[in-house]
């Protein structure tokens, strides 16, 4: 489902978020298209050897949620990334619940750009927060 806003719309403070459940065909499908095999993420018995003592999502997938929050719902279809920072704060495990939320943090009429803080979390753990600026379609 997806909702979408013309710049005209926004406004600072302006928040949306979505949540889903990181699953097994998850970590594996997004191996395949990514290229990414590292064993962190695949391999368990590796895993448990490593700095989280398991297996955990890859980073990229948790953050991919926040496209897709920009993408559906806030600014919505036809917003452009055009710049994104990420902190990763903490691991996301398979089986989480990770809610992706994003608030405008900042309007440029001139140029049509919503600057919005972005942030990932797990229950209420953060584990991914930055800043994304993506282009917005206009009435105009």
């Amino acid at each position: 489902m997806t909702e979408g806003h013309f710049f005209e719309d926004l406004f600072i403070g302006q928040t949306a978020a979505l949540s889903k459940t990181i699953t097994e065909a998850d970590i594996q499908m997004y191996a395949t298209i990514s290229l990414d095999t590292n064993p962190i993420h695949l391999d368990e018995a590796m895993a448990r050897r490593l700095r989280f003592g398991g297996r955990i999502a890859h980073g990229m997938l948790s953050a991919s949620l926040i496209s897709a929050v920009l993408g559906t719902h806030l600014p919505g279809p036809g917003a452009i990334y055009t710049r994104q920072m990420l902190n990763f704060r903490a691991p996301v495990r398979i089986g989480a619940t990770v809610r992706a939320v994003v608030e405008i943090m900042d309007l440029n009429p001139l140029s049509k750009k919503a600057t919005l803080k972005t942030t990932c979390m797990v229950e209420e753990q953060v584990v991914i927060d930055g800043q994304a600026c993506v282009l917005v379609p206009s009435r105009a």
